[in-house]
């Protein structure tokens, strides 16, 4: 079994210089550029992802980057970190305190060590994998809840939800109907990172970039819980829709996005 403390160790650092100047900059004036409609980046955005980009790459200059806010050039190193430098962009600009860093490493198409920091609650998840979960150095189990209509589920929704028609919104009142109770919090990352925790049973999204799921897959899966597609079918980081749980849900919560795809053409897989 490979060995990547020390890549995580260098990750947990970066993760943490970037997490206090979010928390430092907290609910003070921002510029905010727009990406689209909704999507907003703001100062805050590159500059933490320069923070991170930065301090990986003093340690680990071959490697290679993938974030979200920046382009940059692809060598022929197997390493390949994937950064999602402020994950609930639109959380932090309204000054809503759900917000993180998310930082995962990729070696030859695999993810094994990730980092997701949620400063405000100075909450640190890490993983490695096959060495497990953990939260502040706690090891994660996923919850043990089951059936789906005991269950508490996370979601969110696309920012082109307005235009286009595959954009989760029969899925979530099906899921609204059966389930406890579905949280749409803003951040996928902390989603995911909870899945793991045993605060949310289930997750469920489409149209995801990698960063926003590369640290927290890995997460729920060392945690004892499943990730896969819409379908059920194998799930990597590049593929726009994922659902992850605590395994015991996870067959019902397949089923029914399948009926509620079905009753409301909203997409295919």
């Amino acid at each position: 079994m490979n060995d990547y403390r020390i890549q995580l160790e260098i990750a947990v650092e970066a993760a943490h210089l970037a997490g206090s100047y979010q928390r430092h900059r907290f609910a003070s004036p921002l510029k905010i550029d727009m990406k689209g409609d909704k999507n907003l980046v703001t100062e805050i955005d590159r500059e933490s992802e320069r923070l991170i980009v930065t301090h990986l790459l003093d340690a680990f200059p071959a490697h290679n980057i993938v974030a979200e806010e920046g382009d940059y050039p692809q060598g022929d190193s197997p390493f390949r970190w994937i950064i999602d430098p402020l994950d609930g962009t639109t959380n932090y600009a309204h000054s809503f305190p759900w917000f993180c860093v998310s930082i995962g490493l990729e070696v030859a198409g695999e993810i094994v060590a990730g980092v997701i920091y949620h400063p405000v609650h100075d909450e640190l998840f890490t993983a490695i994998s096959g060495r497990g979960a953990f939260l502040n150095g706690r090891k994660l189990q996923v919850s043990a809840r089951s059936p789906l209509k005991g269950a508490l589920l996370g979601t969110g929704f696309p920012y082109d939800c307005a235009s286009d028609p595959d954009n989760n919104f029969a899925h979530f009142i099906r899921f609204q109907k059966t389930a406890r109770g579905i949280r749409r919090a803003g951040a996928a990352a902390l989603d995911l990172a909870y899945v793991a925790a045993g605060r949310l049973d289930g997750f469920w999204e489409l149209k995801l970039k990698p960063w926003d799921v590369a640290a927290g897959v890995l997460m729920v899966r060392e945690a004892g819980g499943r990730v896969t597609t819409y379908d059920g079918s194998p799930y990597d980081v590049y593929t726009d829709r994922i659902v992850a749980s605590n395994a015991l849900i996870h067959d019902e919560m397949i089923a029914l996005l399948a009926s509620s795809r079905t009753d409301n053409q909203e997409g295919t897989p």
